[in-house]
């Protein structure tokens, strides 16, 4: 969800219940993120590449 255009109050909100109600399940890795591929920081132009192809499903991760 968009948060940019929200106003503050509800922002807070939109947290708190995330904190209360999705948090516990990604602590009890019961949520875990789909990830497609992890890149060192060198092949970012690769992982762009895959990224603005949308051929992947889940996340693109660089790292160090």
């Amino acid at each position: 969800a968009g948060l940019r255009n929200r106003t503050t109050e509800n922002k807070s909100v939109i947290v708190s219940e995330v904190e209360k109600n999705v948090w516990p399940a990604i602590e009890a890795g019961k949520v875990k993120p789909v990830i497609y591929k992890v890149f060192p920081l060198s092949e970012a132009a690769e992982a762009h590449r895959i990224l603005e192809s949308s051929t992947h499903i889940g996340k693109i991760l660089l790292v160090r």
